[in-house]
């Protein structure tokens, strides 16, 4: 069995960071053997990821990193980047450089390096020279967004792993019972004002639903809520305990959605992938939201909507549940897409088996 070494290392108290990395370990579980760095995360986490049980987890890095270097001393291994956000900051640096000894290992020993599904979070000219050494070293590269792709080069333009999660297209299709309106926003970031307040409430009575704020980051808990509170809605909230009980919870609401209104990404993905609308209205000017929707094809999803007024909120929400089928068609083409990248790594990783022959 080929061993692949994968860090899916990540923040413990996100269940989207589960969604983001979990199509990737699924994706590699043919005939290779994974051994996945988890770092210290609770027992919840990792058994989100849902990996096999003859896969090696390992909590430590340096048990991990020997265990590569081991692994490549006797047959020909691959090492796959953590799939999701890059910081580029000296935090942000330490895979991209700490690992870079061993993937340079693999690749001389006839191994492979890839990474898929990964988008930078700022741009700086800095580190962009630290990480190009990580970036060369890559046999097969997928960005998640244009614009990580135009910055740092290397390879081509993926959807967000996220998206390959959720229902299927025949399944959340229909209107029928979508009685929710999801109402998510981060903990740290401006509260949404008075304008975006009145917007929500009028759309949701004027379309009979029923306001649900819900906690995807255990950090947005007491932004839920208040929330909740103030817009007279139910709260869906969590203790960061259980983590798959609680995307359980959390999808059973989205299929019963009708729209989603969030500035968290995979809270937008995982609600859109149950069949809701996504209106990504955000307090900040973040391009996140709008730059990954827009690599699958939808332009306008992220709104910086800080200084509009209730009556615009109000038509951009509008116009959102108008689109809610077109917008689905698009999650079925991003999928094929996905299916094509998934098709392309199985290839990779039978190329670096078939060395061994």
């Amino acid at each position: 069995m080929t061993p692949i070494f994968l860090p899916l290392i990540g923040q413990y108290q996100n269940i989207g960071d589960i969604i983001l990395r979990r199509p990737l370990a699924k994706w590699l579980q043919g005939d290779s053997r994974l051994h996945v760095f988890t770092g210290d995360a609770p027992a919840g986490y990792t058994e989100a990821l849902q990996l096999r049980p003859d896969d090696h987890v390992y909590t430590s890095f340096l048990s991990w990193y020997r265990a590569g270097m081991e692994a490549s001393r006797r047959q020909k291994s691959i090492y796959l980047f953590k799939p999701g956000e890059i910081q580029l900051s000296l935090k942000g640096m330490k895979e991209h450089l700490g690992v870079l000894p061993m993937a340079k290992r693999f690749k001389a020993r006839g191994g492979s390096v890839a990474r898929l599904g990964s988008g930078v979070r700022n741009f700086s000219s800095f580190y962009r020279r630290l990480i190009t050494p990580s970036l060369k070293v890559s046999d097969l590269t997928y960005w998640r967004d244009q614009g990580s792709f135009q910055y740092l080069g290397h390879g081509g333009v993926m959807p967000d792993l996220a998206f390959a999660e959720g229902g299927e297209l025949s399944r959340i299709s229909s209107m029928e019972n979508r009685r929710y309106l999801i109402v998510s926003m981060r903990g740290d970031r401006p509260a949404p004002n008075d304008a975006w307040r009145k917007a929500v409430r009028d759309f949701a009575q004027k379309h009979h639903l029923e306001i649900m704020a819900v906690t995807q980051v255990l950090m947005d808990s007491a932004r839920s809520r208040e929330l909740a509170g103030s817009l007279g809605g139910q709260v869906l909230d969590w203790d960061g305990h259980d983590h798959m009980q609680q995307e359980q919870r959390l999808r059973d609401v989205y299929r019963r959605a009708a729209l989603v209104v969030s500035d968290r990404l995979h809270v937008l993905i995982a609600a859109y992938t149950e069949g809701a609308a996504p209106a990504g209205l955000t307090t900040d000017n973040s391009s996140k939201v709008d730059r990954h929707f827009e690599a699958i094809g939808l332009k306008g999803v992220g709104q910086s909507a800080a200084t509009w007024s209730a009556e615009r909120i109000g038509q951009f929400l509008e116009d959102t549940l108008r689109q809610r089928e077109s917008y689905l068609n698009t999650l079925g083409q991003a999928r094929v897409s996905l299916d094509g990248v998934r098709k392309e790594l199985v290839s990779f990783v039978e190329a670096v088996r078939g060395r061994e022959a």
